[in-house]
């Protein structure tokens, strides 16, 4: 954290709250205390003394404890047992939420006495737990508590919308199609739930990321593939450079890089992609985009690493690995569908050549372990001027503020649609600012633009699953994605997460939802003294802030 770093921890292996302690005879305190612990030592060592220490805490939902967990974020009750300042994450196995899909009953275990369910994935760990289950049945098991799967998943649905925490992620998905899960087991994703690599006592997984600029790669046709082909090649050259140049603040992070050389390619933009080629975020066209998209990123950042391997020598645990079997991200699909059954749901069509790459893997090899990640890209799209990695857009019209001070933002794709109509004028712009930046309650606006330029809450979030869901089949780690919610309700938000598992997501990150009040709303003419003319760029009315006050969220700060 000194050194800028953001953290993703397991804490399932600590044994849970009423366990025997052997050297005391005494008993465990769970893993809260130790959370609470990690909370303020993250604000007492910042990010290289600029901002906040960021952490995420990950705890699978077998652990005797999981139900304090989900507290921790909560503004009530004992604050020795919370964690305002930490984030939160549940690590669920897919038997879980096959319990609760078949209305079953959950056992909770502390880890101390069940400490093999921590590395066990798929039908392994379902037998495993089977025989922890029938064996508390009997008595044998000191520690233990059954309840209603469905029960306990109402109670992570309700701390996602109340708190904002713990976010979703899912534990076999992101083992059974890890490509070196020969190495080891993916016990936690990181901070922003984007990298998906195994940590042991003698290796803390770290990912070099990286994102393209694909409005930059698009044209109102669709992908310039040559241009693409180049910008990838060229960019995982510099990350596998990123490796052995890095500085390391502890070894097992360096031992770790060096030996597996895991990188995060991704995308930023993808939402002034699709305004490029004029297609709604909401709508089949947007999603075979992001289908074709992530097909070619995937298909030339694997191509690249493998060419790296020829030039500089396969990255040393290659040998076991999915890649060495002819097992790309595409393929590892077929794995999770065997092992989870038929609460598998997802397109597997393409367009590319993938066998002729699948055998230049095979026997050239690969520089990296893990080859693509999307990151959630808040600073460098700013710095580039596109949104935010996969994100639709927040608002069309927004006050963005920084230690600079405060700038307006304003979707220049909307500005050149309205006056090519002849639309934009001052009317327009204080419409736009009365309805915070939506065009849909504004009658004079064609119905074609309301369509492209609906907001991140005026889409329906489950077009953001299935968008995700196209792109997650390709990538070999996992997508920071942020679903948005106007109005929040318990069987809403039942149906979407329900719908990111069945859909082969891997992670989900923060749940956004509208603030309950808006602020007063004013217009100017754009000649009084002491302000500028919104025509021209200037102060507007500031965006409802998110119900989660996140640091990295500009509307909350």
């Amino acid at each position: 954290s000194k050194f800028a770093g953001g953290l993703g921890n397991d804490w399932t292996p600590v044994r849970g709250l009423g366990s025997h302690i052997k050297g005391t005879n005494g008993k465990s305190q769970g893993v809260v205390p130790f959370l609470k612990v990690a909370n303020d030592t993250a604000v007492a060592v910042n990010q290289g003394g600029k901002r906040k220490g960021a952490v995420c805490a990950y705890l699978e939902t077998w652990h005797i404890d999981i139900e304090e967990f989900l507290d921790l974020r909560k503004n009530t009750g004992d604050e020795r047992r919370r964690t305002h300042d930490m984030n939160t994450a549940n690590w669920i196995p897919d038997l879980f939420m096959k319990r609760v899909a078949e209305d079953g009953d959950w056992t909770l275990f502390s880890p101390d006495e069940t400490g093999d369910l921590h590395d066990l994935t798929g039908k392994a760990f379902e037998e495993a737990y089977c025989n922890y289950e029938a064996r508390a049945a009997r008595g044998e098991m000191n520690i233990h508590r059954t309840l209603k799967a469905v029960d306990l998943w109402r109670k992570m649905l309700g701390m996602l919308f109340e708190t904002g925490h713990p976010w979703v992620a899912f534990k076999d998905p992101c083992n059974i199609r890890y490509t070196n899960q020969h190495q080891g087991t993916v016990h936690s994703s990181n901070l922003c739930t984007e990298i998906t690599l195994h940590t042991n006592q003698n290796e803390i997984a770290v990912c070099n990321l990286g994102s393209v600029n694909l409005p930059r790669h698009t044209t109102e046709n669709g992908l310039d593939m040559e241009k693409l082909e180049k910008t990838i090649s060229t960019a995982m050259r510099m990350l596998d450079n990123v490796i052995e140049y890095n500085y390391y603040s502890v070894p097992q992070a360096r031992n770790s890089n060096l030996r597996h050389r895991p990188v995060g390619l991704g995308i930023m933009g993808f939402q002034d992609a699709l305004y490029k080629q004029r297609l709604p975020y909401s709508g089949d066209e947007a999603i075979e985009f992001a289908d074709r998209s992530m097909e070619a990123v995937s298909y030339f950042a694997i191509k690249a690493s493998s060419d790296l391997a020829e030039e500089r020598g396969r990255y040393s645990s290659f040998e076991g690995s999915l890649w060495s079997q002819g097992i790309l991200p595409l393929d590892s699909l077929e794995k999770l569908a065997e092992e989870r059954g038929s609460y598998l749901q997802v397109d597997n069509s393409q367009t590319l050549d993938w066998d002729s790459l699948r055998e230049r893997v095979k026997t050239v090899g690969m520089r990296n372990s893990n080859t693509m990640a999307i990151a959630p890209t808040a600073t460098i799209s700013n710095i580039c001027g596109v949104s935010q990695s996969i994100e639709p857009t927040y608002q069309n019209l927004f006050v963005k503020s920084n230690l600079s001070g405060e700038f307006t933002v304003v979707n220049p794709y909307l500005v050149h649609d309205l006056k090519k109509l002849g639309l934009w004028d001052e009317v327009m712009v204080n419409d736009l600012k009365y309805y915070d930046g939506s065009v849909q309650p504004i009658d004079r606006v064609p119905d074609e633009l309301k369509s492209i330029y609906a907001t991140a809450f005026e889409v329906d979030p489950r077009w953001l699953v299935e968008a995700d869901s196209r792109r997650q089949k390709w990538i070999d780690q996992a997508q920071s994605l942020n679903l948005y919610m106007a109005e929040p309700s318990g069987k809403k938000l039942d149906n979407l997460y329900k719908l990111a598992w069945v859909r082969g997501l891997k992670t989900t990150y923060y749940l956004r939802s509208m603030g309950a009040t808006g602020q007063e709303k004013t217009t100017s003419s754009g000649n009084d003294e002491g302000k500028v003319n919104l025509l021209g760029a200037a102060p507007a009315a500031a965006p409802k802030a998110c119900s989660i006050l996140d640091p990295e969220c500009e509307a909350c700060q």
